[in-house]
């Protein structure tokens, strides 16, 4: 790997691909069947909210990495914001915490898709052994260079979004493209349970933000930056939607929920049969992988760049070589050990809960400090705070009645991070002080 960050070292399509990389390794395996649990039999429908509040949320980010793109990505916005202080330094850690928990989503659901034919569920030892060997090769593919991640990253883009295209488009077909869930699903839509359904929609939606963490690495990142944020998503509605149409239509909600850690594969047996189980099984080998290698790429330089600013302490740890180096295998370590003691349904809930914290205090920032100068529309950014806060306050509600204890642990954590920062910065904010790196 190398020391230094290399400009335009990532085209439009690499930018495109990283994103599109890590939301639909995530967003399709590993949330679907959760999702359809909270949000009932048209759980469909919380993937394109998810889109419309990702869009305002995007909107932010765009706006400003048009304006200041940077290698830093969401720590340059936040220091931007709110100086270099312990609020800058602690949202800019949660971001970089949940793509670390989202490393360690992708790599069980990975696991528990290489062992469905062998009718090994996701409580097999074998789930997190897998996950790790995979962080581990993310590791090797990362060390070795941009060049390296953007082509596999481009390659395996293409092979995922058009197998699991096929995989949406075909499921429908077979069902006489009836958008209607099956039967054996009950009629009502739970509100309060679709609310808070769209928290996890909005998670696999966040890879954008992988490219926001490139900025300064993607050609003529004025421009590009914002149209591959854009594009990335509207690819990832169209999937989303095709895939859960799809596995609505070849299972019922119940089914689905039980099924809910490897949903895509359930639905495909009786779809398609013995070869279309095996062709899903290829594409989550694939899409996890690829979504995983995009991860590790972004979040190990967005901690190198915290550590540049002074947001974040360092320790070599006896560890030679450039600091970008180090910060890989921190991001390579705690995601293996997220991966062998957290299951899938606590560590989505906790990337919602770090992900939606982090969101919200860069929108109010961004509102206060920075929209006149960089043109955006005030009434965006309120709409933005606002839908977040309703979607983390509802999926906080329900989370304290279903499994309270992810909640504190969320609450400790999240916590923890603003305490750590307020120590080694000193001070919170730090008026008047809007630099960036």
């Amino acid at each position: 790997m190398k020391s230094q960050y290399k400009e335009n070292s990532i085209s439009l399509i690499g930018g495109i691909s990283m994103g599109t990389g890590v939301m639909i390794g995530a967003g399709i395996f590993a949330l679907t069947g959760q999702v359809a649990e909270l949000a009932g039999p048209w759980f469909p429908l919380s993937f394109i909210a998810g889109g419309i509040v990702t869009g305002f949320s995007a909107y932010t980010y765009v706006k400003m990495s048009n304006a200041f793109p940077s290698a830093g990505g969401i720590a340059m916005i936040l220091q931007k914001v709110y100086g270099r202080g312990a609020v800058a330094g602690a949202a800019s850690l949660l971001m970089a915490l949940s793509m670390v928990i989202n490393e360690s989503l992708v790599a069980r659901t990975f696991g528990t898709y290489v062992l469905r034919p062998f009718d090994m569920g996701a409580d097999s030892v074998f789930v997190p052994v897998l996950g790790v060997g995979l962080i581990a090769f993310a590791y090797i593919v990362n060390i070795s260079g941009n060049r390296s991640i953007g082509l596999f990253s481009v390659v395996m883009a293409f092979l995922k979004i058009g197998g699991i295209a096929v995989f949406g488009i075909a499921a429908l077909a077979v069902s006489g493209f009836n958008f209607e869930p099956i039967a054996g699903s009950s009629e009502s839509i739970p509100i309060a349970g679709f609310t808070a359904s769209i928290a996890l929609s909005i998670l696999a939606f966040k890879g954008f933000t992988t490219i926001t963490n490139s900025g300064a690495e993607i050609v003529d990142p004025h421009r590009n930056v914002g149209r591959a944020i854009i594009v990335s998503i509207a690819i990832c509605v169209v999937v989303y939607l095709l895939v859960a149409f799809g596995v609505s239509s070849s299972l019922s909600i119940e089914e689905i929920v039980a099924a809910k850690d490897y949903s895509l594969a359930e639905a495909a047996e009786p779809a398609f049969g013995f070869y279309g189980f095996y062709f899903t099984i290829g594409l989550a080998v694939v899409a996890t992988a690829s979504g995983l290698l995009a991860s590790v790429f972004a979040v190990s330089r967005m901690l190198a760049m915290l550590t540049d600013m002074e947001m974040v302490p360092h320790s070599h740890f006896g560890m030679s070589g450039p600091i970008r180096e180090h910060t890989l295998v921190y991001t390579v370590v705690i995601a293996s050990v997220l991966t062998v003691f957290f299951d899938l349904s606590r560590i989505a809930s906790l990337g919602a809960f770090f992900y939606l914290v982090m969101d919200i205090l860069i929108h109010w920032g961004v509102f206060r400090r920075l929209r006149h100068e960089i043109g955006a529309r005030g009434w965006v950014l309120i709409a933005a705070i606002v839908l977040d806060a309703l979607v983390l306050g509802v999926f906080g509600a329900m989370k304290l009645q279903s499994d309270p204890l992810i909640v504190v642990i969320a609450i400790v954590a999240i916590a923890a991070v603003f305490t750590y920062e307020r120590v080694f910065l000193s001070r919170w904010t730090v008026e008047g002080e809007h630099g960036g790196h």
